[in-house]
């Protein structure tokens, strides 16, 4: 393993955290405290919407930061939107925590927290397309894996922004952490920052994309992406959207559905923690077996098994047992749920040519993403219409694990691909050849 690829997996996983971490601490943020904070007008049950309506604007808004970054990151260079889009979220969180409630400033309040998530999601859209091709542009070899430390990040974000908002909760009483202590998780991100760029300033540029720089660029990157390689984006967004919608599920719908039947709330986190720090592992060890076998396989494998796991996910987690809670989560998050989404770091890379490649992945990438932004709402919406059944909600993840699996299988495989740009043929003669 070179220096240089020690060092972008290294910034690709810290920068990954980071962002996650972040991006995600404001979903913990508005189901305890936003509502009471910024909406403190409404009524509560409409302040609890209202806060996580804020939380959806950050899904959003990151295919607006997959295309914006994308776009100079094919133009320019991986490294220069990396460390900006560090940067955004890093000061955008850092504001959160600074910024007055309803009862010092009113309505602008929930304004610049809309703002301030929104550029939160144009940063972590932005941030993991880039991520991953540094690490997959500088692996010679076992790229499934080194890309998958980027996912890996993700993951990792949610059991410490989880952990620091538990741990600030538990040292202050309820009225203090209402009023200030909820905002420290948020300060910290300033150091988080410094870390990560330090980290990120010593990675060079990727070998593929200076390679690349000697070809003549007359289209966009997103008009090629449109024009050349429309069918593998489509297809590329099939099979990531169930990802996301299990990974919304996992995290977001069971939290309240566990609540709901029963088990109290910190047991839920607690499973929830130790879910995350099994996906980690997860998402490794699928990366690492895709690379032997195929990104196809592994992933086609996950969504198959999560199809069936999703009928015996909700009466797991609905019989009251604290055990059965615990085995529905690491089973879901820890193990089935990585197989889907470990590889998809080295596969969307793999899709797209170098000149497009960031733009690609980033579009592909973040529209399938918007699956979790969706999917607690569309099952909220199916238990409202068919009363405590959850049948309805195992189907409907039935019915997208299935439709990514005829995704991958429409694919052809990648995980044998070169990412490096032949520079003695234009870019249209190799349009077949980026279909793999």
């Amino acid at each position: 393993m070179s220096t240089q690829l020690r060092r972008a997996v290294a910034s690709s996983f810290l920068g990954s955290l980071i962002e996650y971490y972040d991006f995600l601490l404001y979903a913990t943020a508005s189901a305890v405290v936003f509502g009471k904070v910024f909406f403190a007008d409404l009524d509560p049950a409409l302040a609890t919407v209202a806060s996580f309506g804020t939380f959806t604007t950050g899904y959003l808004a990151r295919p607006l930061g997959g295309l914006l970054f994308g776009h100079f990151g094919d133009r320019l260079g991986r490294k220069r939107m990396l460390v900006l889009t560090m940067t955004l979220m890093g000061v955008a969180s850092f504001l959160i925590g600074l910024l007055p409630g309803y009862d010092q400033i009113g309505a602008v309040a929930p304004i610049g927290l809309v703002l301030l998530r929104v550029v939160q999601g144009i940063a972590v859209g932005g941030e993991w397309g880039g991520a991953v091709l540094m690490s997959a542009e500088h692996a010679r070899t076992r790229r499934g894996l080194w890309a998958g430390f980027t996912n890996a990040g993700a993951p990792s974000g949610m059991v410490l922004s989880t952990l620091v908002m538990s741990g600030t909760a538990a040292v202050t009483s309820e009225a203090d952490f209402l009023a200030w202590g909820w905002r420290i998780p948020f300060l910290l991100s300033i150091v988080l920052l410094a870390v990560g760029l330090f980290v990120r300033s010593r990675v060079e540029e990727t070998p593929a994309f200076l390679a690349a720089r000697t070809e003549a660029r007359r289209r966009i990157p997103l008009v090629a992406v449109l024009r050349d390689h429309p069918r593998v984006l489509l297809l590329g967004i099939g099979v990531g959207f169930a990802a996301f919608v299990v990974q919304a599920t996992l995290t977001t719908f069971v939290l309240a559905y566990g609540v709901q039947h029963g088990h109290p709330r910190q047991e839920v986190l607690n499973a929830l923690t130790l879910s995350s720090a099994c996906a980690v592992a997860g998402i490794l060890l699928w990366s690492a077996l895709s690379d032997r076998i195929g990104r196809r396989p592994v992933v086609l494998a996950g969504a198959l098994a999560m199809a069936v796991f999703g009928f015996a996910l909700f009466p797991m987690v609905r019989n009251g047992s604290g055990l059965l809670l615990v085995l529905a989560l690491v089973i879901g998050q820890g193990v089935i749920h990585p197989m889907m989404y470990g590889p998809l770091a080295a596969l969307y890379s793999e899709l797209f040519s170098t000149g497009n490649r960031y733009t690609g992945a980033s579009l592909g990438y973040q529209l399938a993403g918007l699956g979790a932004g969706f999917a607690p709402l569309i099952f909220a919406e199916l238990q409202r219409a068919n009363g405590p059944s959850t049948t309805p909600v195992s189907w409907t993840i039935a019915a997208f694990c299935l439709l990514s699996a005829v995704c991958v299988l429409a694919l052809r495989e990648t995980h044998r691909r070169d990412l490096t740009p032949d520079v003695t043929a234009p870019e249209p003669a190799r349009q077949e050849g980026n279909r793999a």
